[in-house]
């Protein structure tokens, strides 16, 4: 039997991409992953997953990396059809019907998994796929712990390459972080990494832009 892995790193940034990771693998050679140590990648050192990224691609059957963009992402969030957790589901869709695989075990978004399981049935070209669909999947399973291994790597890339293409630091690029904050609120309208369907991102451009109003008033 063939199996998958799909996760995602990057959800909730208000800067940079979000990347998706599907990994695949002979049943059979499962074992292998956990051999070289793979985990959940929110359980391993930024070092570990480094060396573990290389081996896991020299180890499946197979892989695929995806790189959303915030524009994509804010087109998802704003749309009146889609959202965040639609736009995950449709790129796991595209992952699964280009490949063949017998099973997918997917790290579930959405709080309801029936839903979020029905939507990417309905879209698989092969029926016959089983979905295995959990929260916490990347923690149970050895497979989608690869692909957050990928996908989180992956992602710390792409925040360094944002870094060094427009000279500055951001920190994190979460909400969460203060260096990030601050960054947002000096820069929010200058550079093209920022997801603009973000509360966080939404509130600092509205208080610029009432202020800016108030200024040209008085």
């Amino acid at each position: 039997m063939i199996i998958a892995g799909v996760e995602e790193a990057g959800r909730g940034p208000v800067i940079g991409p979000m990347v998706m990771s599907i990994v695949v693998i002979e049943e059979k050679d499962e074992f292998k992953l956990d051999i070289l140590g793979v985990k959940d990648s929110k359980q391993l050192t930024p070092k570990k997953r480094e060396e573990l990224f290389s081996l896991i691609k020299d180890t499946v059957k197979d892989f695929k990396i995806l790189i959303i963009t915030p524009e994509e992402i804010d087109n998802a969030v704003h749309s009146d059809e889609s959202n965040l957790n639609w736009l995950e589901a449709d790129k796991t869709v595209e992952f699964i019907n280009s490949m063949k695989v017998d099973k997918v075990i997917l790290d579930c978004p959405s709080n309801n998994i029936t839903e979020y399981k029905e939507y990417v049935q309905t879209k698989l070209k092969n029926s016959k796929v089983e979905l295995v669909v959990e929260h916490k999947a990347d923690e149970n399973y050895l497979i989608v712990g690869a692909a957050s291994i990928l996908a989180k790597v992956t992602r710390d890339k792409e925040i360094e390459r944002l870094k060094r293409k427009y000279k500055v630091d951001f920190g994190s690029g979460y909400p969460s972080d203060p260096f990030t904050v601050q960054f947002l609120e000096k820069n929010y309208d200058k550079y093209p990494i920022f997801r603009k369907s973000w509360s966080s991102w939404k509130r600092i451009a509205l208080n610029k832009n009432q202020k800016k109003l108030f200024d040209f008033k008085v």
